[in-house]
């Protein structure tokens, strides 16, 4: 399945410009652990929970501090076109969990995380296991 399909596409985003707090409050509401930070619909960054987390311990003003002077900036993004399968490789190349989806213009359709394509996996594994299943022949104790 294409990696853009399987993606959160209602990815939440926010401006370099958005204080640490608004994000944290974004995160909250949205009940996701991180926002894309994004210009003309193209992803520029990333912060996470725990990039606010360890602001906030490095004595940071979550009120003032901006995603920009914490954000991720190489943020690694993943083709929408790629299959699961190619999405874990990259997964586990980069030691990545979540990655924006981009399309062939590199403007954001959505995020996918590790969870996600797990769980699709592990769906499909499941779908897989009940064709074998079915077509096995009755196993029988002697």
């Amino acid at each position: 399945m294409p990696i853009g399909k399987l993606a959160t596409q209602d990815a939440v985003t926010a401006s370099r410009d958005t204080n640490l707090k608004d994000i944290a409050d974004q995160m909250e509401s949205e009940m996701v652990g991180s926002v894309i930070i994004a210009e003309d619909n193209k992803p520029v960054g990333i912060v996470t929970d725990r990039d606010i987390a360890f602001a906030a311990a490095d004595g940071k003003d979550v009120s003032s501090t901006s995603a920009e002077e914490i954000m991720t900036e190489d943020v690694q993004t993943i083709d929408s076109d790629i299959e699961g399968y190619e999405a874990i490789e990259q997964m586990g190349d980069t030691s990545v969990r979540r990655f924006p989806v981009v399309d062939e213009n590199d403007e954001l359709v959505g995020i996918v995380t590790l969870d996600d394509v797990v769980a699709t996996v592990g769906r499909e594994l499941e779908q897989i296991a009940d064709i074998i299943e079915k077509q096995s022949p009755e196993y029988s104790p002697a």
